[in-house]
């Protein structure tokens, strides 16, 4: 079965599917231009990055299973691992930069104080 063989309605949904992970994406990359401080940048692509890999995860569902004629689940073992990295990774990198915060403001304490 070709994609032409899709039916209209599943071809759309596809579509919206893919452009809703390409918004998300815009809306991660604008989070990171606009956002001052580390800890805000950290939280859009964080949430952005994952919506956008469910709506592409759902969309190769739906199409593989359409072509196969069958259900395809392999994509989500991808989504399911992302699922689970990614607040991971956003709370270690989070206790990573307020250790060196507070390891920064340590040592300009200890070298104001010898001079004061």
């Amino acid at each position: 079965m070709s994609a032409d063989a899709l039916p209209q309605w599943l071809q759309w949904l596809i579509a919206g599917l893919l452009l809703a992970s390409g918004v998300f994406a815009l809306a991660a990359a604008w989070g990171l231009v606009r956002l001052s401080s580390f800890y805000q940048r950290m939280h859009p692509p964080a949430l952005a990055y994952t919506f956008g890999a469910w709506c592409i995860t759902l969309a190769s569902i739906l199409y593989f299973s359409m072509q196969e004629q069958q259900l395809v689940l392999h994509p989500w073992v991808i989504i399911m691992l992302l699922s689970i990295t990614v607040p991971i990774t956003t709370i270690l990198l989070a206790r990573a930069a307020l250790f060196r915060r507070r390891q920064v403001q340590r040592l300009g304490k200890a070298l104001m104080s010898p001079g004061e």
